[in-house]
């Protein structure tokens, strides 16, 4: 019997996943998937039949004699809609690990890669404020370019992934944590593993995409409106204060 994953960074896109992947890819008894995507819960292809091929799956893992723990990093697991519960089936004894960012930065951050990439040609503004039509779309799925907002309302996302998985399987980190200290994060990481702690931890740098121009004033009013319950929302579910989130 093959060895199943053990841990998934599963989201969220743009919240600091590929420095925790760089990070994790430095202990010794963690194996990452290569590549770093996998893409397997979110692809509808694998799931059209009533057997999964699993061995798709476990091809993305190289383990060497020293690796314990098999681990992938797919942001969109978090969003997609049928992701939860293909893992569950998969492996209900799964931990997930979580990073939220400020879902206004997130959506900007997104919006300025898909841009680069060619794949969005419309204005941030103009993007945002058109949305809600141009996801249509992808229906009955989410949209993988456009969601620059609809990806930011992680309540509904957290509730999904915990009516799979107990709480204590998952851990939720701040985007601003990993970056400011990742050597307290990783701490926090190992321990969630059960693996030993890396100290002192090598700082990644990690390339991120230059901005295209900074997001204007009534843009960033125009999410805090669409947000301000959701961040309610958050500090509720995670006992967080979001205030700077607010600013």
């Amino acid at each position: 019997m093959e060895k199943k994953v053990n841990f998934l960074i599963a989201g969220a896109q743009k919240a600091g996943t590929t420095a925790l992947h760089a990070y994790l890819n430095l202990h010794p008894e963690i194996c990452m998937a290569i590549p770093k995507e996998v893409h397997f819960f979110d692809n509808e292809s694998f799931f059209a039949q009533n057997t999964v091929d699993y061995s798709l799956y476990h091809k993305a893992f190289p383990p060497n004699p020293t690796h314990t723990l098999l681990g992938e990093c797919t942001p969109i697991y978090m969003y997609w809609q049928n992701a939860p519960k293909r893992i569950w089936q998969y492996n209900p004894a799964m931990k997930i690990i979580l990073i939220l960012r400020n879902p206004i930065e997130r959506a900007f951050s997104h919006w300025n890669m898909e841009f680069s990439k060619n794949k969005e040609r419309l204005s941030f503004w103009e993007a945002i404020y058109n949305e809600q039509q141009r996801c249509q779309e992808a229906l009955p799925f989410q949209h993988r370019v456009y969601s620059y907002i609809d990806r930011g309302f992680y309540s509904k996302q957290l509730q999904k992934m915990w009516r799979y998985f107990p709480k204590a399987n998952t851990l939720v980190l701040r985007h601003e944590d990993l970056k400011t200290s990742p050597q307290k994060t990783l701490d926090e990481v190992f321990g969630f593993l059960g693996v030993e702690k890396l100290t002192p931890i090598e700082r990644q740098t990690i390339f991120a995409t230059p901005y295209i121009g900074d997001m204007r004033i009534e843009e960033k009013n125009f999410l805090l409106d669409i947000y301000e319950d959701e961040l309610s929302r958050i500090e509720k579910l995670l006992n967080w204060d979001c205030s700077g989130w607010r600013k």
